[in-house]
């Protein structure tokens, strides 16, 4: 099921510019309240990698777990709009989290490379659309934790993935924003929950991504599972070619059973 994400007026639009405006739904027949996966794909904020998506749902799916995809705006679209889409998604799972048989206070994000980016987004910025519009905008956009796959976490350091800020920022504020969104600045004692996993060779997003995230972690007490493979390329999915790394799905579905 496809489901708009703004019924009315789209916040931060951009006339010209693609705007999916669009979630869709994986949810499974049951008589009791789920947990809900809400998934980001990656893709540097300038295109949605399609087997960091929909793939993911379904695996969630047969573990027992609703699941949506968001389809967030991306470049030229800049901040705020992919992380007021990503928050919207959020809010949308939880105002109708008695009709879907969704757990409110079970709703984890997920997102691969910049898609991780956004998720982590969503456990360490504050909302973005100050003025609600309706109902569901009244609902937290805060999720109460986050499966991290090989995220982009720093945009302007030098183990950064500055594509991903330039795309996400512009060229005009990169240099002046870029600290600001390069996210283990952002993590507080409030920040949920984190899964993570990443590959210490990956040549696309420095590991240290994932490492210096998770040592902010640490620091501010938040209880966190991070695990590192020796060797694979970026933007690895579900990885089903590789039997070293296809467990950290089912490790991921563990967590969550476990932790949220």
């Amino acid at each position: 099921m496809e489901i708009k994400l703004w019924e009315n007026n789209i916040p931060y639009y951009l006339d010209g510019a693609d705007t999916p405006n669009m979630m869709t739904t994986y949810f499974i027949d049951t008589d009791k309240p789920l947990p809900c996966i809400v998934i980001y794909p990656g893709g540097g904020y300038h295109n949605l990698a399609a087997h960091e998506g929909a793939p993911y749902a379904e695996f969630f799916n047969k573990r027992g777990m609703h699941a949506v995809v968001v389809h967030y705006r991306i470049d030229p679209n800049r901040d705020p709009a992919p992380l007021a889409d990503a928050q919207r998604a959020i809010k949308i799972v939880r105002a109708n989290a008695d009709k879907w048989m969704i757990d409110p206070d079970k709703i984890v994000t997920m997102g691969s490379s910049a898609g991780g980016h956004l998720a982590a987004c969503t456990i360490t910025l504050p909302d973005v659309c100050k003025e609600p519009q309706d109902d569901i905008d009244k609902q937290s956009c805060k999720p109460n934790g986050a499966i991290l796959c090989y995220p982009v976490i720093s945009v302007i350091d030098s183990f950064a993935h500055t594509g991903s800020g330039h795309h996400l920022l512009g060229e005009d504020r990169y240099e002046r924003e870029g600290t600001y969104f390069s996210l283990q600045n952002r993590v507080t004692a409030e920040t949920p929950k984190v899964f993570i996993w990443h590959t210490s060779d990956d040549e696309c997003v420095n590991v240290k991504n994932s490492l210096v995230f998770g040592e902010k972690l640490r620091d501010n007490g938040i209880p966190f599972e991070m695990h590192i493979y020796p060797h694979g390329r970026h933007g690895l999915g579900l990885a089903l070619d590789r039997e070293d790394i296809r467990p950290w799905a089912d490790l991921a579905a563990d967590w969550v059973e476990r932790n949220i």
